[in-house]
């Protein structure tokens, strides 16, 4: 029976963070929210605060990121149109967790290379 009660205690953690994961998994997702949420609003300017990003996966990544609730496109009825791409207040859910990954990636580059 203790055998089985871990298992459910396990699954109740894993579930929740491979939720979480899901939705900031891939290599460009991370990058892109944390290149709108330090203020590039518009396309080209994320594109190139990321480098390697393509036209085509930046776009198909903001609308993954836009149906997560995480940004906001923004359409200004200007000449000419202007489009924008804002966090949305949910996105800062995530500060915590990304300078939580921000410090153990460092901690963890300093570990290893200091091994050696």
């Amino acid at each position: 029976m203790a055998n089985k009660m871990g298992y459910l205690s396990c699954l109740d953690t894993v579930k929740p963070v491979r939720d979480a994961i899901e939705v900031i998994n891939g290599k460009w997702k991370l990058p892109i929210i944390i290149s709108v949420m330090t203020g590039n609003e518009r396309f080209t300017d994320i594109q190139e605060s990321i480098p390697g990003i393509t036209p085509k996966v930046l776009a198909k990544e903001l609308k993954d990121l836009e149906q997560h609730q995480l940004i906001k496109r923004v359409v200004v009825d200007d000449y000419p149109v202007k489009i924008l791409y804002k966090p949305e207040p949910y996105a800062d859910t995530l500060t915590p967790i990304i300078e939580a990954l921000k410090g153990w990636g460092l901690n963890h580059r300093k570990k290893i290379f200091e091994k050696e």
